[in-house]
């Protein structure tokens, strides 16, 4: 087996960052891009009547900040870099219009056996409280 040394680039510990204040025109273009127009994020009168009380963002809009965040690790990786390859999050808090959500990855740990760089993944919004928690699975490609 021929052994992947672009996993060598990346060190445990490395960590990059995103910041976006989601706004109500980002849900909606989210919504037009996704087909999710589920009146939690689009319906005011609709998100009254909920335990949030108002409009929220689309908890996957928190995966895409997350992708954002697994492209700059991948600048750290020689060509041909890496792809995501497995998500597993979890959304522990709303986000409101008007959050600005702080999205960071932190490599946890290499796999090189699996050519795996695995990343603990958190999202928080501007007071601090974290709204989605997890980790992220970067596959890094072999070069030819």
């Amino acid at each position: 087996m021929k052994t992947n040394k672009n996993i060598d680039a990346i060190e445990v510990g490395l960590a990059e960052s995103f910041s976006k204040t989601v706004s109500e025109t980002d849900a909606y273009l989210f919504a037009g891009i996704t087909g999710d127009f589920y009146p939690l994020h689009v319906d005011e009168e609709f998100a009254k009547t909920t335990r949030f009380k108002t409009r929220i963002a689309h908890g996957a809009m928190l995966v895409g900040f997350v992708s954002t965040v697994m492209a700059k690790i991948n600048g750290h990786i020689p060509a041909p870099g890496g792809v995501s390859y497995h998500y597993n999050v979890k959304f522990v808090g709303p986000v409101m219009f008007g959050d600005t959500i702080t999205t960071t990855l932190t490599v946890s740990e290499k796999n090189p056996a699996r050519n795996e760089i695995i990343l603990d993944a958190q999202c928080n919004n501007q007071k601090g409280d974290t709204v989605l928690k997890g980790q992220t699975v970067m596959k890094v490609l072999k070069p030819d």
